[in-house]
């Protein structure tokens, strides 16, 4: 299966790294065709400029900036993102690649009559892996927006039925070693399954 990664964090030597390359690990062990994109790394530019916004609904015109990412995106059976959840939402980075590379014409198409139609049949599974800082008491509290976003969200654009892992470490400001260690084999079982 080929596998589209976005990593979204900034340090190479963080926890989210370590989590990024077992996943990658995980998947290339198991024979996937990962095509790993660290956002951070590639130099993605977060920020919707004004023309893309004059040009967002306009298919066909609306992508040429972000081609080869959509290129990218088009030709993935599954979809990770591995990022840590700052503020109760995707690092900057992530949000702007969802902003600009999930377009119209691309993941979805908008009616003439302002219906919406999901685009992303080409993606069969999907899946996200992250940390928080806070509890999962906060999370839950808060509405959990990035989980919703993930499982409700992308999830509707992608292929019927498609399934969707989430894994999460809540409380990493205060996890010890064994905590992480764990959370890195629960990754690895998970994907490993893919």
């Amino acid at each position: 299966m080929r596998v589209f990664i976005l990593f979204a964090h900034p340090f190479e030597s963080s926890f989210n790294a370590a989590i990024h390359i077992r996943l990658v690990q995980t998947l290339r062990s198991k024979g996937h065709e990962v095509d790993d994109c660290d956002l951070n790394a590639e130099g993605f530019d977060p920020v919707l400029s004004r023309q893309e916004w004059v040009d967002y609904h306009n298919v066909g015109v609306n992508d040429a900036n972000v081609r080869p990412y959509v290129d990218r995106l088009l030709a993935a059976e599954a979809l990770i993102l591995s990022y840590p959840v700052w503020n109760m939402g995707f690092p900057a980075i992530l949000k702007g690649f969802l902003d600009r590379v999930f377009l119209p014409g691309v993941s979805f198409e908008i009616g003439a009559d302002g219906s919406f139609a999901p685009k992303l049949h080409n993606i069969r599974r999907l899946g996200a892996v992250c940390t928080y800082g806070s509890g999962s008491w906060a999370s839950l509290y808060l509405g959990d927006p990035p989980r919703h976003v993930v499982k409700r969200t992308l999830a509707a654009l992608c292929a019927r039925r498609a399934p969707c892992d989430y894994l999460a470490l809540y409380d990493m400001n205060r996890s010890k070693p064994e905590q992480r260690v764990a959370f890195l084999k629960k990754v690895e079982a998970a994907f490993g399954k893919w």
